[in-house]
């Protein structure tokens, strides 16, 4: 009875609970649903309402975080250029007797010269200086009577008899001479000028006796003056050098070279090429290298085969700021014509040892980038470069780069810089070719490239 009464209840309650009426054709025409029935429903399709919201807001969340997320900078591969070695400058000085050059200026180039000597060859003995005797005699005249620059012509020299009979002497004994008629009157420079330019030996015995009054006087004037200027390698025995006991030694020389060019007077002197002399006509300077490859002076001396000798100055255009300032001797060449050209060697050497050096071309391949999505450019020299230097001096590179900004064609991305003595030279790098950006399809299948 208890299961009956309970069925009965529950078709009760389920009658109650939905009422359905149909017309004829069996169509439902109402439905009526427990309220609380209703509200389990509801709670049913908000929660999978909720869940499908959330998973459509975290898959829209993700699609544009990959989107827009950042991708790492391109792998880049860096190759540093290879360094030229210059090469080295080769000085050939005369093979034949003994020779010194000495450069003054571009220290920062050739470095510091304290001791005078640049390069030398040969042994620093004495020997026969020749005609080059009569510059210190123009230095011993000078310090007794001296020029105060080189516009000062000094005091009036009247050459008398005994001065006109040098002539013949010197003639006699096949020296070098100027004409000098008696009475002839002319300035301490122009007689100075006279005795260096053509290099006339009758008038450097002539000047030196006016200066000191006779031959034993001036002979001992210049062993005074050589002791009081730590000339000790040098010995004077007479003003002309055509005694081959005139001597000195290539360092000896060239520290009287550097007393005439610091002489206004005798550094003038020695770079003139000619003078008119009174009775004579004009006289040519006996260095005929004068104006050639920048030689400025300073005297020859020949006394014959295997004793012909050159002191030279010279201003050497090589190239930078300052024109260096050469200094030099040759000493017992075997040929007048073979010391001149060893000495015009020696300058033009050391005019080609300072060259421009090629460091690189336009072009250069130095590195590449390449991004995980395959695109790829290269890293380029922007332009030629070279870089001005003294002989073998060493170049150092320094290699610079920077992560592009744009990855465009064109865009600098770096420098190079080559270092040599006192000069730098440098090189944009950039890009060749263009790094594309990732594709969206890209993005979102590989989130594990992508930044925070």
């Amino acid at each position: 009875m208890t299961t009956q009464h309970d069925s009965a209840d529950d078709l009760s309650e389920f009658t109650e609970m939905i009422e359905v009426e149909a017309d004829y054709s069996g169509h439902v025409e109402s439905r009526s649903i427990d309220p609380k029935i209703r509200r389990r429903w509801l709670r049913a399709f908000l929660i999978v309402g909720l869940v499908i919201v959330l998973a459509l807001g975290s898959v829209g969340a993700y699609v544009a975080w990959a989107l827009t997320a950042p991708v790492r900078a391109a792998d880049v591969s860096l190759r540093e250029p290879a360094v030229p070695t210059p090469e080295a400058a080769v000085i050939a000085l005369p093979a034949d007797g003994a020779s010194i050059v000495n450069v003054v200026g571009g220290d920062e180039y050739l470095g510091g010269d304290e001791g005078g000597t640049w390069l030398a060859s040969g042994p620093d003995e004495s020997r026969s200086i020749a005609s080059i005797s009569k510059l210190i005699t123009a230095l011993v005249v000078l310090d007794a009577k001296p020029l105060a620059d080189a516009g000062d012509s000094g005091p009036t020299i009247t050459f008398d008899k005994a001065a006109h009979d040098l002539y013949d002497k010197y003639y006699v004994m096949g020296a070098t001479i100027a004409p000098m008629p008696t009475g002839t009157a002319m300035s301490e420079y122009d007689a100075l000028a006279t005795m260096l330019i053509p290099s006339a030996s009758n008038y450097a015995e002539a000047v030196s006796t006016w200066a000191f009054g006779s031959q034993n006087a001036f002979v001992g004037a210049a062993r005074a003056w050589l002791n009081a200027n730590g000339l000790n390698n040098t010995t004077i025995v007479e003003p002309t050098g055509i005694s081959p006991n005139n001597t000195s030694t290539p360092n000896d020389l060239m520290a009287i070279a550097r007393l005439v060019d610091a002489n206004p007077a005798l550094k003038n002197i020695v770079a003139t090429s000619s003078i008119s002399v009174p009775g004579g006509g004009t006289a040519f300077n006996t260095n005929n290298l004068l104006g050639v490859d920048g030689i400025d002076g300073l005297k020859t001396g020949n006394l014959g085969e295997g004793q012909f000798n050159l002191l030279y100055t010279a201003t050497l255009s090589v190239g930078i700021e300052e024109p260096l300032r050469i200094t030099g001797v040759a000493l017992g060449g075997a040929t007048h014509e073979s010391v001149n050209a060893g000495v015009r060697a020696v300058l033009d050497d050391i005019r080609a040892g300072f060259h421009d050096v090629p460091l690189i071309e336009s072009g250069e391949v130095v590195g590449s980038y390449s991004t995980p999505w395959g695109s790829t450019a290269q890293l380029v020299v922007g332009s030629d470069a070279s870089i001005f230097t003294w002989s073998d001096t060493p170049i150092e590179l320094t290699m610079d780069t920077w992560d592009p900004t744009e990855y465009v064609d064109g865009e600098e991305a770096g420098s190079l810089t080559w270092t040599a003595g006192p000069n730098t030279a440098t090189a944009p790098l950039q890009l060749s070719g263009e790094i594309e950006p990732p594709t969206a399809w890209w993005r979102l299948t590989h989130p594990d490239q992508l930044g925070s």
